[in-house]
C-alpha cells in the first residue's frame, strides 16, 4: 500500500477545506433576500412597437419593496449582438437570450420614447409566494441561470413569466391560459403583423412552416404577453384556504398617443403592380416577336435563392417552426442555378421537362394561398406568365447559331 507523505496529506486537507468553504459561500450567495409585508409583485405588459423585435409586446415580472429598497424588474428579453456570430445564432435559432434585472423606472422610461402603452396588474400573493417568486427569479438571475435558449412561440418572455408563477404556487394556481379564442401560432402573428407591419408579416410567413399553422393551446397561446395579461386576470389563486382572483388591482402606467402605423406600399400592393408591369411586359414581348430571358434569369434566379434560404431554415435551423415549409413549391430551389441554362442561342434538351415540372409544382402551390394572406397569389400569377412565355419560346430558339430577331 503506498503511504502518502505529510506534505501530500496537508496539501489534500487543504484542498477539502478549500472547497468546502467555497460551497458554504455559494450557498449564502444563494439566500436571498427576505421580503417586508409590504413587498409587492406585478405582471407589466407593454404594447407592441414599431420595431420588428418588439412589435408583440413585451411581460416583464416587478418585484417592489419600499421597506427592503427592492425594485427589481425582470426582464427575460435580453440578448447581445456582441454575442460571438451573432447573426449565424440568430438565424439558426441558437441566440442565447437572458434575463436582466434592473429597475423598473429605467425600463418604462425606455418604452415611453418608443410610445408603447405600460400596464401594471398587481398579483394577489401570499407572503410566502411572494417569497418563493422573488427566490425562483433570484436564482434564475445567478450567472449559471440567467442564459436560456428562445424561442418564439414556445420559450420567450411571456412564457417565462406563467413559468415564474407556477414554480412559485404549485397546485395552488388555477391557471387556465387564453381561453376566449383559438387561432393557429400563424394567426397570431397576423393578428399584430398584418395590419401593423405588413412586410414583416410577409417576411415571417415566407419564414415559417407548417407547424405554425397548429392551433395553439390556450398555455400556448400565452406566448403572446397581451394574451399573458389576459389569461392572468382569468386565473385564481388559492391563498388561507380561500380561492381568490390571481389579479389583486390594475393601473396605467402609460398610455401611448394613438399612431398611424399603414404603410403605402404592402406587399399585396406591390406584388399585384409587379404582375400586371410583367403581364403587359411579356404580352409585348409576344406580340413583338422578342426573344429575351434576362427577365426570367431575375425572377426564378431570386425564386432559387428563397428556395434555398427556406431549405437552409428548414435543415440548418432550430427553430422548431421553420420545417415543411410548402413556399418551397413556387421557389423552387434549383431554378438558381438551372434557369442560367438557357438562353436565346441554347435550349437544353431537359428544360421543357423542367417547365412542365415547375408548371406542376405551381398547381401544387395554389393550396397554400392562405398562408400570405392572399398576397401569394399575384406571386403565383407572374410567375405563371413567364413559364409560359419561356415554353413558348422554346420552339424559337435553334438548336445552333443566333436568330434574327434576338434582342
Amino acid at each position: 500500500m503506498k503511504t502518502l507523505s505529510k506534505s501530500t496529506f496537508t496539501q489534500k486537507i487543504f484542498l477539502t477545506l478549500s472547497l468546502t468553504f467555497l460551497l458554504i459561500c455559494h450557498q449564502a450567495t444563494a439566500q436571498f433576500e427576505t421580503l417586508s409585508p409590504e413587498a409587492k409583485v406585478s405582471l407589466i405588459t407593454v404594447s407592441p412597437g414599431k420595431e420588428l423585435y418588439s412589435g408583440f409586446g413585451h411581460s416583464v415580472l416587478w418585484v417592489s419593496d419600499p421597506i427592503q429598497r427592492i425594485d427589481r424588474a425582470y426582464n427575460y428579453g435580453t440578448f447581445s449582438f456582441e454575442t460571438g456570430n451573432f447573426y449565424v445564432k440568430f438565424l439558426r435559432g441558437t441566440l442565447p437570450y437572458s434575463l436582466s434585472v434592473g429597475p423598473l423606472y429605467y425600463q418604462t422610461a425606455y418604452w415611453e420614447s418608443e410610445n408603447r402603452s405600460i400596464k401594471e396588474e398587481v398579483l394577489n400573493l401570499s407572503a410566502a409566494q411572494k417569497q418563493k417568486l422573488y427566490n425562483f427569479l433570484e436564482n434564475n438571475y445567478l450567472p449559471q441561470n440567467r442564459l436560456y435558449q428562445y424561442k418564439f412561440f414556445f420559450d420567450n418572455c411571456s412564457t417565462r413569466m406563467a413559468d415564474a408563477l407556477k414554480a412559485a404556487c404549485g397546485d395552488s394556481l388555477q391557471f387556465p391560459g387564453y381561453t376566449h379564442e383559438k387561432r393557429s401560432f400563424r394567426q397570431w402573428i397576423d393578428k399584430y403583423a398584418y395590419k401593423q407591419n405588413p412586410w414583416a408579416d410577409f417576411g415571417m410567413d415566407l419564414a415559417i412552416g407548417a407547424p405554425s399553422d397548429e392551433i395553439a393551446t390556450p398555455e400556448q397561446a400565452t406566448f403572446l404577453p397581451d394574451n399573458l395579461s389576459t389569461a392572468f386576470a382569468d386565473s385564481r389563486i388559492k391563498i388561507g384556504g380561500q380561492t381568490l382572483p390571481l389579479i389583486a388591482s390594475k393601473r396605467d402606467i402609460f398610455i401611448a398617443q394613438p399612431a398611424d402605423h399603414a404603410e403605402l406600399i404592402t406587399p399585396m400592393i406591390f406584388f399585384w403592380a409587379l404582375a400586371a408591369i410583367i403581364l403587359a411586359f411579356t404580352y409585348w414581348q409576344i406580340k413583338k416577336d422578342k426573344l429575351n430571358f434576362f427577365l426570367d434569369k431575375f425572377l426564378f434566379g431570386f425564386a432559387g435563392i428563397i428556395g434555398w434560404f427556406i431549405l437552409l431554415l428548414w435543415f440548418g435551423t432550430n427553430h422548431g417552426v421553420t420545417a415543411y415549409n410548402y413556399d418551397i413549391l413556387w421557389a423552387f430551389p434549383l431554378w438558381m442555378p438551372l434557369i442560367f441554362f438557357i438562353t436565346p442561342t441554347r435550349k437544353p434538351s431537359w428544360f421543357q421537362f423542367l417547365l412542365i415540372f415547375y408548371g406542376f409544382l405551381l398547381l401544387c402551390a395554389t393550396g397554400n394561398l392562405a398562408k400570405h394572406n392572399l398576397v401569394v397569389i399575384p406571386i403565383l400569377l407572374t410567375l405563371i406568365t413567364r413559364v409560359y412565355y419561356m415554353n413558348n419560346s422554346l420552339s424559337k430558339i435553334p438548336s445552333g447559331g443566333k436568330i434574327a430577331n434576338e434582342s
